[in-house]
């Protein structure tokens, strides 16, 4: 029960700190943005982003899970993670680099969904989100 209560509690601190990340992407202080972001990897993973910015999408699961001992609840952090990168790049009219944060997001987290076996109306909507801004982006809009 310890256990699932320091997730429950990190999985709550991280949707704040994402939270709070979108809105300095929308202030325009993308400088904070990016150095709050770079903090979440380290403060959550123990690792810096340029670390699993790296690793090529076919092969983030299995790298993480089988050589890093990444849990699942791991993947979801750095699912939310790649989505504020996204974000962070989008707004700053990078898109191909916001195209590949957001593939990885969206793989992890369909890696998610489909191994916890339960369904969630938040990480449905979530998908959602991330499969339309895909299309968009492969589609060439902004």
């Amino acid at each position: 029960m310890y256990q699932k209560d320091f997730i429950l509690r990190m999985i709550e601190m991280l949707a704040e700190l994402v939270a709070g990340i979108l809105g300095l992407i929308k202030k325009g202080d993308y400088q904070k943005a990016s150095q709050s972001i770079d903090n979440a990897y380290q403060d959550l993973l123990k690792q810096d982003a340029g670390f699993f910015n790296h690793i090529p999408l076919c092969k983030l699961t299995d790298n993480l899970i089988q050589e890093h001992n990444f849990t699942n609840c791991h993947l979801e952090i750095l699912s939310e993670l790649f989505y504020t990168q996204a974000e962070l790049s989008f707004a700053q009219n990078k898109h191909s680099e916001s195209l590949e944060f957001y593939q990885k997001s969206l793989y992890l987290l369909e890696f998610i969904i489909k191994e916890s076996h339960t369904f969630s109306f938040e990480k449905q909507s979530k998908l959602s989100v991330l499969k339309n801004r895909i299309t968009e982006l492969e589609n060439g809009g902004s």
